[in-house]
């Protein structure tokens, strides 16, 4: 399974504002919509990290490697991509009159970790660093992202270093969450093999009792790689239902 970690960084919208607090901003006071400034991805596995922007190689190029990357991935793993990252793409693709990419599955793990966890605070810099890892890059400030769009290269370098960052935490912290990722894309669908975890895809399994259903008994296995929890396909023993005609 490929497994492509992504995430973007955007502009901010601008508009003419009566006041800084509690104003909905109506159209006619929209100057200037927001739009994907950078992406960055790596592939699982890969020490290599790609970042395209709207400064090299240009707005369109920077949509076009991230539509070829996309199209080929089986999974693509981010975080609050469901709402965000993907939307901003999928609009971008749109609106450069780009078909689809191809189709993959999606792996939100902000989604994941307000659903299994609670954290004081969900945000990836928090629950990177509360569960041992490096977290995120420090950067500039909101000034980041004004030099970037003004073209000042040393911007653009300290932008690159920070959206870097972020894939390769991705990784790491789908890597760190484990077993603890319920309804994340079979790995086994992929192998076809049914020897295997069905979340990180190792081979290492250990026999821990059974699993029930109404209808059958089947064999219970525990990864020793990620510690996640899976069952067989086929009964070790059931009953069978039959029709009252």
């Amino acid at each position: 399974m490929k497994t492509l970690y992504i995430d973007i960084e955007t502009s901010p919208n601008l508009a003419y504002v009566w006041s800084l607090w509690r104003e909905n901003i109506p159209l006619d006071r929209l100057v200037d919509a927001g739009q994907v400034l950078s992406v960055s991805w790596k592939w699982r596995g890969d020490k290599k990290v790609t970042f395209v922007s709207d400064h090299s190689p240009g707005h369109r190029g920077m949509l076009d490697e991230t539509h070829a990357a996309l199209s080929a991935a089986d999974l693509v793993v981010h975080y609050n991509g469901g709402p965000f990252d993907i939307p901003h793409l999928n609009r971008e693709f749109l609106l450069a009159e780009m078909a689809p990419p191809a189709p993959f599955q999606q792996l939100d793990l902000l989604r994941q970790v307000r659903k299994q966890f609670r954290f004081p605070s969900n945000k990836l810099a928090h629950v990177s660093t509360a569960l041992g890892l490096e977290g995120k890059v420090k950067h500039s400030g909101f000034d980041l992202w004004v030099r970037c769009m003004a073209g000042e290269a040393s911007a653009w370098r300290e932008m690159e270093e920070y959206n870097k960052r972020d894939v390769v935490l991705l990784e790491e912290l789908h890597d760190r969450l484990g077993g603890w990722l319920p309804g994340a894309p079979n790995a086994r669908l992929h192998s076809g093999d049914e020897t295997v975890c069905p979340q990180c895809g190792a081979g290492d399994l250990r026999r821990e009792g059974h699993a029930y259903t109404q209808l059958g008994k089947y064999q219970r296995w525990q990864c020793r790689a990620c510690g996640a929890w899976s069952r067989s396909s086929t009964r070790v023993s059931g009953t069978q239902v039959r029709s009252v005609s």
